[in-house]
């Protein structure tokens, strides 16, 4: 009985060994070995000419390069709305205001640190005449000093962005005529009913809400 059970136990160690074995020792190559199979001898091989990797087909020529042809187009590739507007400020306030300044004008932080030239202002002409395919490019492929923030910025973003620039543009160069009836210029700064603490933030009258009031207590 003792003997039957150490045979069959010996076959079934010595047949999981040789399936171990049989893992561990695969017919392989590791990276970038030599190999004679190739006429190069490298055994890591390039992609098939025209393979598009997963998610990158990039099909959109203008969505993802800002351009029509070799020339920088001058629209937006979808609609600008409040949520696109707050998107763009949000990542211009994280990648381009240390720079270029929260208003734009080019007298951000780091440029005041020793910059050996600093960004131009998108207010000035120039740039105020700028295709919106001019700012996604520069965003994409960078400009003199400038780096490019293609890998730090997805393109939708990047598009997000250069709505803002333009909202930027306009609110620094605006006119009583851009400006909705009963507004003014400037905006009237904020009335704080509390001004908040270093642990508190300051809680802000509702215009509304005062002029009401204000409105109840003239007719008393």
């Amino acid at each position: 009985m003792n003997s039957s059970a150490t045979i069959v136990l010996l076959v079934v160690v010595a047949l999981t060994a040789a399936c171990r074995l049989d893992m561990h020792v695969q017919p392989r190559q590791n990276p970038l070995s030599y190999s004679d199979f190739y006429a190069d001898h490298r055994s890591a091989r390039p992609p098939v000419e025209g393979t598009v990797a997963r998610g990158q087909l990039n099909a959109d020529t203008y969505f993802y390069t800002g351009k029509i042809g070799s020339n920088p187009g001058d629209y937006m590739p979808f609609p600008v709305t409040k949520e696109v507007l707050e998107r763009g400020r949000e990542r211009y306030n994280i990648y381009c205001a240390p720079c270029h300044s929260r208003v734009g004008d080019g007298k951000g932080f780091v440029p005041s640190r020793g910059f050996s030239r600093m960004p131009p202002s998108y207010h000035i002409p120039r740039l105020q005449k700028a295709p919106l395919g001019y700012f996604f490019d520069v965003m994409t492929n960078g400009f003199g000093i400038m780096p490019d923030y293609a890998s730090q910025v997805s393109p939708e973003d990047r598009w997000k962005i250069v709505a803002y620039i333009r909202a930027l543009q306009l609110s620094q160069n605006a006119t009583q005529t851009d400006v909705p009836a009963g507004q003014k210029i400037p905006s009237e700064p904020p009335k704080f009913a509390e001004p908040g603490s270093g642990a508190t933030l300051p809680q802000v009258v509702n215009e509304s809400k005062s002029e009401s009031e204000s409105g109840r207590k003239e007719s008393q």
